[in-house]
């Protein structure tokens, strides 16, 4: 291997770990696979579960996932102001298909625009409790609960 590619592939281990170890391989998935390269996974047959954010709460505010299951997570801020779907110890949990959709500043959380939509493909993988906020209006008790059963 020539030093620029060695250069090329050290930067991708990089940038890999900066997004969270998504693209990392999981030896919790069947065959150390991560959702991205999952064949098993069926992403047109994901399960949807909506999320709306409006003006200081989490509707539904409890989310539960089931390990090992695909999901499209929809999020709609229904609301007038910006909004973050922030949950850090969750994102590490799961096995994200499109990381893309986190903040470039912040891969933490999700922000929203006013009546803006997106969708987080993933994968559930590490069952557990995780604390659900939004950075802006965590003051105003605009929190909620994940559950991975």
């Amino acid at each position: 291997m020539r030093g620029c590619d060695k250069r090329i592939v050290a930067l991708g281990a990089v940038l890999v770990a900066c997004q969270g170890g998504v693209a990392a391989a999981d030896p919790s998935m069947p065959g150390g696979e991560t959702a991205v390269n999952w064949p098993a996974v069926d992403w047109a047959h994901a399960r949807v579960v909506t999320v709306q954010m409006i003006d200081d709460r989490f509707v539904p505010d409890k989310i539960a996932f089931q390990r090992g299951s695909a999901y499209r997570l929809h999020l709609v801020n229904a609301g007038a102001d910006v909004h973050e779907f922030t949950a850090p110890e969750f994102l590490k949990a799961i096995a994200i298909r499109n990381p893309n959709v986190l903040e470039r500043t912040r891969l933490d959380e999700i922000a929203l625009q006013p009546k803006e939509q997106k969708d987080l493909y993933f994968v559930a993988r590490t069952p557990g409790h995780y604390r659900l906020t939004c950075a802006n209006h965590d003051w105003d008790n605009m929190v909620g609960e994940i559950t991975i059963e």
